[in-house]
């Protein structure tokens, strides 16, 4: 399945951080910054994070939710959390069906290996669950600023 820009974001349900519990769908009413990325406590994916964190008040004047997807567990997800004093829900995407529903779930290569994994991708959802911008192969540096200002032209 593949999200497109104008098109309703595909709704679900899933366990996060905390031993909580986060629908999509009752988020409506303020935009959402939804990112997926490939693995808790791992360099880039620490920096993106921390970058998420340290904008969070800005994104919390816009008054936008970000939400983090992996495939890592609850457990791992608590770690990352309260390592890096994350202040955002993680999802906890075990069995892949939500990078599926999404497109993020692709075939990767490094050094000619080829592996699947999830694509470091941002969708930026709008207060009526309409994806308004996507970003997929995501560089890390310079990324919440790109997000920033697109959540700012709403």
């Amino acid at each position: 399945m593949s999200v497109e820009e104008g098109k309703k974001a595909p709704d679900f349900s899933a366990p996060t951080d905390g031993g909580k519990k986060l629908k999509l769908s009752e988020l409506r009413g303020k935009p959402v910054v939804l990112y997926f990325y490939p693995k808790d406590d791992t360099p880039g994916c620490t920096t993106e994070a921390c970058g998420f964190r340290d904008a969070a008040p800005d994104f919390k004047k816009l008054k936008a939710q970000i939400v983090g997807v992996s495939k890592d567990s609850v457990a791992r997800h608590d770690k990352f959390k309260a390592k890096y004093d994350l202040n955002f829900p993680l999802v906890s995407d075990e069995d892949g069906k939500i990078c599926e529903k999404y497109g993020t779930w692709i075939e990767k290569s490094l050094y000619g290996r080829k592996y699947m994994g999830i694509d470091r991708a941002t969708f930026l959802i709008d207060k009526d669950g309409v994806v308004r911008k996507i970003w997929h192969k995501v560089k890390v540096k310079g990324h919440v600023d790109e997000v920033r200002e697109a959540l700012e032209a709403l």
